[in-house]
């Protein structure tokens, strides 16, 4: 009889284990997905209040901050175990299995001491802090204790997961891995480093290698500096990942991925592709072009590169393949150009820039529309070149088809016209125009009868996981960027530009070759985060202008969505088209050639202007040609 019972405990531990992990998801996916739309409602409210009945809300901006704050702790456990979760495992798959269960484990080790740190800071927190808000009269330790739920349902939801995939013993392990790295943090070594950030980013670095989520490393490498005279105790930790998130600008982010899955959803992303056909389908590698033409029109509506490469491996990449664009290739088009949308206005990619250095978000628009010409024409030219044995030019449009196609895309077209006008004119603010996006999505989708509440409900489920991610991984950079400025790491960066003299184009060049390289392993939003406080004041101090840097930076971080190992945007389109990513990587090395171009005309450009002059387009197209 023991013999027969052996075999049934298992199967049996795993299904309570599957359910209990669904249910948790369900709860915290409807959770996510309620607080996202009371964040709406409240910011639309103020937005009804302030623009038509007059006057405003005094507690609104606060309570839309709180609701952001729970909406990304509780969708913390979706996010670090999701496709978002921000995993390099290319360094992993290479190894012999002996060796990947052991990393497996380590990684399992440094995610849950991240979680621990949430969790367990997070109630050192609320314990200790007191006072009530002022405008909603709610006491503080609310927002740490949300957090340190969210850490603590993170590492049971890592473990659980862990032992679906890779058996128990192993989850036991990385949890038990996770509380020694937890513990050693805690402790004093006697061994003080000049700068403590080394070490965190030292663990940081070798968690991201060994496949940890990365904003848990980030966590994680914060809190093994204290133990080598790190000057950021653990409550620190959270309470700057805390404030990392308190920003009403941040509540944009999450408001204009919603409106993109709204357009995507609701067929409107489609209309703006049979309008690009009728422009320039008829040309050489029309299809292809076509893409392209599309990108940029959904960048206007979208701000997220990586929503438009999802919908163009589903829509664009068939299309493609049937005409004889051999697969890789095909998906090689659609992530190179899904890359204009974090460039293009409106953009997630700028906000966090904003968010970082304080730059001016209308600005940072004017420069992107520049700098997303410059890349639209530099990628047109390489799909040119590179498209040779297609033949897939459609006849061309009649000038009532061209008509009729704008007609048809205009409910596309008009979000991004309202959304960017609003914003740099000053009529709105980012916020308030992201809002308003998502109202103007769901009224188009509505009338035009292109989307049920089914889909409203599905689009406002995914958006909410993805606006977690974001926001965690804002978070977890924060403390990391405040103990970069404790160890004065720009003073270093300063110091090494003097170096190489000093001056505005060695300074390009410098912040260039760092981004390249800093590009290949981070996340480009932990990348903008982490590197832009250090590099902008180099930058300034070189008589470079704020703005066209801030530009220039993300332009080059953007093109690191197609480059190895990391690449993003190659494994969105990869994953769903079901190609192998390495096939991608070699296929879009033409395209990179292109960016990588138009990226030394733009350093060029800027490195030429001098920073007493205002910024503005005039200037900067005057500087380019």
């Amino acid at each position: 009889m023991k013999g027969e019972e052996g075999p049934v405990q298992q199967p049996g531990w795993r299904e309570a284990a599957t359910r209990l992990l669904a249910a948790l998801e369900a709860v915290l996916r409807a959770l996510g997905a309620t607080l996202l739309a009371t964040l709406f409602l409240v910011v639309m409210a103020a937005v009804v209040r302030r623009y038509i009945l007059g006057g405003g809300f005094v507690w609104s901006d606060e309570l839309a901050i709180w609701l952001h704050v729970a909406l990304i702790a509780t969708g913390a456990p979706l996010a670090v175990t999701g496709a978002l979760a921000m995993r390099l495992d290319v360094v992993v798959r290479l190894l012999p299995s002996g060796q990947r269960r052991l990393a497996d484990a380590l990684a399992g080790g440094i995610a849950v001491h991240g979680a621990l740190v949430l969790a367990l800071g997070g109630a050192n927190v609320a314990l200790l802090v007191g006072g009530t808000s002022t405008v909603l009269g709610l006491p503080e330790w609310l927002r740490f204790a949300v957090f340190a739920l969210g850490g603590g349902l993170t590492a049971l939801v890592l473990t659980l997961r862990a032992a679906l995939d890779r058996g128990w013993r192993d989850a036991l392990a990385a949890l038990l891995l996770g509380a020694c790295f937890y513990a050693l943090a805690q402790l004093s070594t006697g061994l003080v480093l000049a700068t403590p950030s080394l070490a965190a980013a030292l663990l940081a670095g070798s968690g991201l290698l060994l496949g940890a989520p990365l904003p848990l490393a980030l966590l994680a490498g914060v809190s093994i500096a204290g133990a080598f005279g790190g000057l950021l105790p653990e409550p620190a930790i959270v309470q700057n990942t805390v404030a990392g998130v308190s920003k009403f600008l941040l509540l944009a982010i999450p408001f204009f991925l919603w409106a993109g899955e709204l357009l995507t959803s609701g067929g409107l992303a489609e209309r703006l592709v049979r309008f690009a056909a009728a422009l320039v389908g008829h040309r050489r590698a029309g299809l292809a072009q076509t893409a392209l033409v599309s990108s940029v029109l959904f960048s206007g509506a979208s701000g997220s590169s990586v929503a438009n490469a999802a919908f163009g491996a589903k829509v664009m990449a068939p299309t493609l393949v049937a005409r004889g664009y051999p697969p890789a290739h095909a998906a090689a088009i659609v992530a190179g150009v899904s890359m204009l949308d974090n460039i293009i206005p409106p953009s997630i990619a700028f906000l966090l820039l904003a968010t970082a250095t304080n730059l001016s978000v209308g600005s940072l628009l004017v420069g992107g529309f520049v700098a997303g010409g410059v890349l639209a024409v530099a990628l047109a030219i390489g799909i040119h070149l590179t498209v040779r044995n297609v033949v897939d030019a459609a006849p061309k449009a009649s000038p009532r088809e061209r008509v009729s196609s704008l007609i048809g895309a205009l409910p596309a077209i008009g979000l991004g016209v309202v959304v960017v006008i609003g914003i740099r004119f000053g009529v709105v603010t980012v916020t308030e125009a992201s809002a308003l996006a998502v109202t103007y999505a769901l009224v188009a989708c509505l009338l035009l009868r292109s989307l049920s509440g089914r889909g409203i409900l599905a689009a406002l489920r995914s958006t909410a996981t993805e606006a977690a991610a974001i926001g965690l991984l804002i978070g977890a950079s924060a403390p990391f960027a405040f103990l970069l400025a404790l160890d004065r790491v720009s003073d270093v960066m300063a110091g090494l530009v003097t170096g190489l003299g000093g001056g505005p184009y060695a300074v390009m060049l410098l912040a260039n070759l760092v981004l390249l390289v800093a590009g290949l392993f981070l996340d480009i939003g932990a990348a903008i985060l982490l590197l832009a406080p250090l590099l902008l004041p180099v930058a300034v101090a070189a008589g470079l202008d704020p703005i066209q840097f801030g530009v220039i930076l993300v332009v080059n971080l953007m093109i690191h969505g197609l480059t190895p190992p990391l690449g993003i945007l190659v494994y969105v389109v990869s994953g769903i088209m079901r190609v192998p990513a390495g096939a991608v990587f070699r296929a879009v090395l033409p395209l990179l050639g292109v960016l990588l171009v138009a990226l030394a005309v733009l350093s060029l450009g800027a490195a030429a202007w001098p920073s007493r002059a205002p910024s503005s387009l005039a200037l900067w197209l005057k500087a380019l040609f």
